[in-house]
């Protein structure tokens, strides 16, 4: 409630240029708190019972496992769905078009998104084998300070990364409202909107206590399809490049790869989320 109550003032911000600052925030203690976990972990040592090899006992488990860290994966590299809507802020004219500063920008993003993923992934690994909890932190408990130090940053990264993932929503709403209901484009309009798109957010995140499951889930369900083929089926709609050829090649790899996402990614959210239901408690 608390983390909701910051959105339920910030959510009021108009536009995506408006929380260009807490977009950097965002980025900054990513960078930080990912940082803090490798070098914590790096800190202890490796553990002497660790192991290396696969968590799961069975390979029906090994293989679901699979299927569920796929998704994690798609859910941590997804958000081409908001880059089409961050480019819109950019200027563009015939002379200079956007798509040059926003290639670099997606360039760095990507530069960042690996120095706090990579790092976090091979570390953690190496120090904890397959005994590390999904939430490294976790795994790290001590020092206290720094644990707790680590983890207001990620409160602070998901403050903003929710604001840049709600702003698309909040306008196709709005705009959904105002033009096919008929609703007046007032302030009263957009308080009511937002604070309820936060509320039911809300309610949601406390009711359903299964987030590691949802992640896989819905990063194959949701974000594999406007992230990794969909994009590309449009490229070759569009462009129409030589049959055969490199980027025709590249394309359909890319297509083929996030149809198995979309497919099996969720399996294996779902068989995490059934397996793990006896220990669920709501609104713990």
């Amino acid at each position: 409630m608390i983390y909701a109550s910051v959105h339920f003032v910030l959510s009021h911000l108009p536009n995506f240029n408006s929380i260009s600052g807490v977009s950097l925030a965002a980025a900054v203690m990513s960078l930080s708190y990912s940082t803090i976990a490798w070098a914590a972990s790096t800190s202890k040592g490796v553990r002497e019972d660790v192991e290396y090899g696969y968590k799961a006992k069975s390979t029906a488990g090994t293989v679901f496992n699979f299927f569920s860290g796929l998704g994690d994966v798609a859910f941590a590299y997804a958000g081409h769905n908001v880059v089409l809507e961050i480019q819109a802020t950019i200027p563009s004219t015939p002379e200079k078009p956007s798509k040059g500063p926003m290639w670099k920008g997606v360039i760095v993003a990507y530069i960042v998104v690996a120095l706090c993923y990579f790092p976090v992934a091979l570390v953690g690994y190496y120090i904890f084998g397959n005994s590390v909890e999904d939430n490294i932190l976790i795994s790290l408990k001590k020092p206290v300070w720094l644990i707790a130090t680590a983890n207001i940053f990620v409160v602070i990264h998901v403050i903003g990364s929710y604001q840049i993932y709600a702003m698309p929503v909040f306008d196709m709403m709005e705009t959904l409202l105002v033009k096919k209901l008929n609703f007046r484009p007032t302030t009263i309009l957009r308080f009511c909107v937002r604070n309820f798109y936060v509320a039911a957010t809300m309610f949601l995140g406390m009711t359903f206590p299964f987030f590691g499951g949802l992640l896989a889930f819905f990063g194959g369900f949701a974000f594999a399809p406007t992230t990794y083929f969909l994009p590309c089926i449009i490229w070759l709609a569009i462009y129409k490049p030589r049959k055969y050829g490199l980027s025709w090649w590249a394309n359909w790899v890319c297509i083929v790869f996030g149809i198995f996402l979309m497919v099996l990614s969720p399996i294996g959210g779902l068989r995490t989320i059934v397996i793990q239901a006896k220990e669920y408690q709501f609104y713990s």
